[in-house]
C-alpha cells in the first residue's frame, strides 16, 4: 500500500492509500476528491490535470500535456498509475466545479427581474400565485386536572375547529417537540400547515411570538451546473440564491457516462450521493446561513432536471433510459420526500418533480416551457434550452412539439480545453480587432478579475470573432498568423486569448482547433435540430415569430454572433429573447403556485415528442451544419453580406 496525498491551492490536503497500479483518478474518486473529468477518464478532454509534487507516478504522455508542462510535473490523473508514495497538487481549475460555489443574499437585479417577469406573465395568463402552505395561530386552553386531553389531540381539535377539516396529521418530528413548545408558550402557538380539501398536515409548531418563515426551495439540476433559490412561500420573495457545479461531473460530462458508472457496484448510491450530499446539501447549508433561516423551515422543494438527472437524484436505476426502447421508471411522480432522499431540509417536505416528456426531454424543459409562455400565444415560437443537451420546443397555443439533440457539454465549458461554467474568472464576452488580432474581453466577477477560462457565451463570441475577422476558415482551421496564433509540432493551431501572465490560471487561456471543432458540432446539432423539427411540420425558419433562448450559459449570449456562426437561423435579431435559466424560474413558479404546477403537468401531457434519430434527414442536416455558418451559405444572407463588408 502506498500513501497518496492530494494537496490544494488553499493549503488543505486529503490523504488516502492505494495499491500499486491503481488509477489516480479512481483513487481520487474513492477519497471524495473533486477532480473534473468530463470524459469520465478516457483521456480525451485533458481536464483532470494535477501536478506531481513529490513521489512517483506511472504516467503516459498525452497531447494535452506539453513537454515543458510534463517536465514541470503536470500529469493527467486518468492516465496516471500509483507506483509509490505520492503527493499531487489539484489546482483550482481542476476542482472548480465543486470549489466555486456561489451564494448570495439576493439575486442580482437582472435575475430578480427574470423571476418577477415570470410571476407577472403567469398571472396575466390567469394562473393564481397560491399554494397549500400556510401559518395559522392557535390559542388553546391549558390542561388541568379537569381537562386531561393529550397534547396532540388538543392541537388537532383546535386546528379542526380553526380550519373546518376533520383529518389532521401530526408527524413524529412535530410530536417530539410539541410538549415543550406548548408549555413554553402557554399553549399559544403558530403552526405551519399544508391544507387540502381533504386533510391537513402539520409541518411545524412554534411559539405565537415567533416570526415564522415558510421556506421553499426551487432547484435546477443541470448535467453540469446546479442552481437553486430559497424563497418565502407566502410572498414569493427570494431569500437567497446558490449555485455549484454538479458533483457527478467527475463521473463524466454526459448522462450516458454517468448511467454506465451507476451500473457498477454501488454506483447508484455514488451518483445519488454526488448530487445530494456533495452538491445540493452544501448549497442548502450556505443559502440558509446567508438568509438566516433554519434548514428545517424549508417545507417544500421543486426540482427541474432532465430525465436522467431525475433518476439519479432519486436513486433509481437509469440504465433503461439508454437501452432500446428507452423506457424511464417515471415521467412524473408525487411520492418523494426529503427525509427519504437525505436532503437537509424538513424531513417531511414534499418534493415536486417537474414532469418529463421523453427519455431525453425532461422536467427542465417542461418548466422552461411554462416560463417561455409560448403555450399562451397564437404566434409560432421556438424555445431553446442550451445545455449539455440541446432541447427545443416549437409551437403556439394550439400545439407544441419538442425534441432533443446531443450538443455535448460545450455550451457549459465541457469538451473545451479552457472551458468553464459562468463563474468568477470566466470570459463571458469578447471582441477581436480585425487588423491587430488583439482581443478585448469581459470577465465574470469583480472589476480586475483575471481570466481563467471561457464560458459558453464567451466561447460563442470568440469563435464568431475569429471567423468574422478571417482568422479561421469555415472549417474552423487557422488561416492567419500573428503573435496570438500559434501551431504545435503536430500542426494544430490555437489562438491565445490571455497569456499566462495575464491570466489567473496555470497556463495560457487559449482556444484550439480541437475546441473549435467540438463547438462546431455542438452548434451544428442545435441548428440541424431546428431545421429537422420545422421540416417535419412543413414549416421553415421564416415562419418563426419569436425565439426564446434559455440556459445558464452566462449573463446572456450575443444573438448576432450566434447567427454569424450558424447556431441560430438568420432571422431578424429583434425576434430573439434571452430568458435566463428558465428551468430554475419554472421550478420557482411550480413551487410558489399549485395552479402553475398543474399547468406544467398539462403542458407535458399535451406536448408531442419528436425522436430525431428516427428522422432520415436529420444526419444530412447535421453534416451540413458542421461548418461556419453552414455548407449552404444561402441560408445566411446577412452573414454573407457582413463578411463581404469586412473584406
Amino acid at each position: 500500500m502506498f500513501k497518496v496525498t492530494f494537496s490544494f491551492e488553499d493549503g488543505s490536503q486529503v490523504e488516502t492509500y492505494a495499491n500499486a497500479g491503481d488509477n489516480l483518478l479512481e483513487v481520487a474518486r474513492g477519497a471524495n476528491v473533486a477532480i473534473d473529468a468530463p470524459c469520465s477518464g478516457n483521456a480525451s478532454c485533458g481536464k483532470c490535470r494535477v501536478q506531481l509534487r513529490d513521489g512517483e507516478l506511472d504516467s503516459k504522455k498525452t497531447l494535452h500535456i506539453t513537454e515543458e508542462e510534463y517536465a514541470a510535473g503536470w500529469r493527467l490523473a486518468c492516465v496516471s498509475l500509483v507506483s509509490g508514495d505520492v503527493n499531487v497538487l489539484v489546482p483550482d481549475i481542476s476542482s472548480a466545479y465543486k470549489s466555486r460555489m456561489k451564494v448570495a443574499d439576493l439575486s442580482s437585479p437582472e435575475e430578480i427581474a427574470i423571476f418577477e417577469n415570470a410571476k407577472r406573465e403567469i398571472t396575466l395568463a390567469g394562473i393564481e400565485l397560491r399554494n397549500s402552505l400556510d401559518v395559522v395561530e392557535v390559542d388553546m386552553e391549558e390542561p388541568s386536572l379537569d381537562d386531561t386531553m393529550p397534547d396532540n389531540e388538543r392541537l388537532t381539535r383546535a386546528l379542526r375547529k380553526f380550519m373546518n377539516l376533520d383529518r389532521v396529521r401530526v408527524p413524529y418530528a412535530v410530536l417530539r417537540k410539541l410538549p415543550d413548545v406548548l408549555r413554553d408558550n402557554h399553549f399559544k402557538v403558530k403552526c405551519v400547515l399544508r391544507a387540502t380539501p381533504n386533510d391537513m398536515f402539520v409541518y411545524d409548531v412554534f411559539g405565537a411570538d415567533t416570526d415564522v418563515v415558510i421556506g421553499g426551495l426551487a432547484i435546477d439540476i443541470g448535467t453540469t451546473t446546479v442552481s437553486a433559490v430559497l424563497i418565502n412561500m407566502e410572498t414569493g420573495e427570494i431569500l437567497a440564491k446558490g449555485s455549484s457545479g454538479n458533483g457527478q461531473i467527475r463521473f463524466g460530462a454526459d448522462v450516458i457516462n454517468r448511467i454506465i458508472e451507476s451500473r457498477r457496484p454501488g454506483g447508484v448510491r455514488k451518483l445519488q450521493d454526488a448530487i445530494i450530499k456533495e452538491t445540493i446539501n452544501p448549497i442548502i447549508h450556505e443559502m440558509c446561513k446567508s438568509a438566516r433561516i433554519n434548514r428545517n423551515q424549508i417545507y417544500r422543494m421543486c426540482v427541474a432536471s432532465n430525465t436522467t438527472m431525475n433518476h439519479l437524484f432519486a436513486g433509481i436505476n437509469a440504465d433503461p433510459l439508454r437501452m432500446e426502447p428507452y423506457i424511464p421508471a417515471f415521467f412524473k411522480t408525487n411520492s418523494l420526500f426529503a427525509g427519504e432522499l437525505g436532503i437537509d431540509i424538513n424531513k417531511d417536505a414534499h418534493i415536486i418533480i417537474a414532469p418529463n416528456i421523453g427519455s431525453y426531454v425532461g422536467g427542465d424543459i417542461t418548466a422552461g416551457t411554462l416560463v417561455s409562455m409560448i403555450w399562451n400565444r397564437p404566434e409560432f415560437s421556438l424555445f431553446i434550452d442550451l445545455g449539455t443537451n440541446g432541447e427545443l420546443v416549437f409551437g403556439n397555443s394550439d400545439f407544441m412539439m419538442s425534441c432533443a439533440c446531443s450538443a455535448g457539454p460545450a455550451f457549459e465549458g465541457g469538451d473545451i480545453s479552457c472551458g468553464m461554467r459562468a463563474t468568477d474568472g470566466a470570459i463571458e464576452a469578447c471582441t477581436i480587432d480585425k487588423e491587430t488580432m488583439e482581443p478585448t474581453y469581459k470577465v465574470v466577477g469583480e472589476p480586475g478579475t483575471k481570466p481563467v477560462g471561457l464560458c459558453g457565451s464567451g466561447l460563442i463570441d470568440v469563435i464568431s470573432e475569429l471567423f468574422m475577422t478571417g482568422i479561421i476558415n469555415p472549417k474552423g482551421k487557422f488561416v492567419r498568423e500573428g503573435k496570438r496564433v500559434r501551431h504545435d509540432k503536430y500542426g494544430m493551431g490555437s489562438y491565445v486569448i490571455a497569456f499566462e501572465e495575464e491570466a489567473a490560471s496555470v497556463k495560457d487561456v487559449e482556444i484550439t482547433e480541437v475546441d473549435i471543432d467540438n463547438f462546431i458540432r455542438a452548434k451544428g446539432a442545435i441548428f440541424s435540430a431546428i431545421r429537422t423539427m420545422l421540416s417535419s411540420l412543413d414549416f421553415d425558419v421564416s415562419m418563426i415569430d419569436d425565439v426564446y433562448v434559455a440556459g445558464g450559459i452566462g449573463s446572456g449570449i450575443n444573438m448576432q454572433n450566434a447567427v454569424y456562426i450558424g447556431m441560430f437561423p438568420d432571422i431578424p435579431l429583434e425576434k430573439f429573447h434571452y430568458i435566463g435559466n428558465s428551468s430554475l424560474s419554472g421550478a420557482y413558479l411550480m413551487l410558489l403556485s399549485t395552479p402553475a404546477e398543474k399547468k406544467t403537468y398539462e403542458l407535458a401531457q399535451n406536448m408531442t415528442y419528436l425522436e430525431l434519430s428516427t428522422v432520415p434527414t436529420y444526419m444530412d442536416e447535421f453534416v451540413g451544419a458542421c461548418f461556419l455558418p453552414h455548407t449552404d451559405t444561402t441560408m445566411f444572407p446577412r452573414v454573407e453580406k457582413e463578411l463581404a463588408s469586412r473584406q
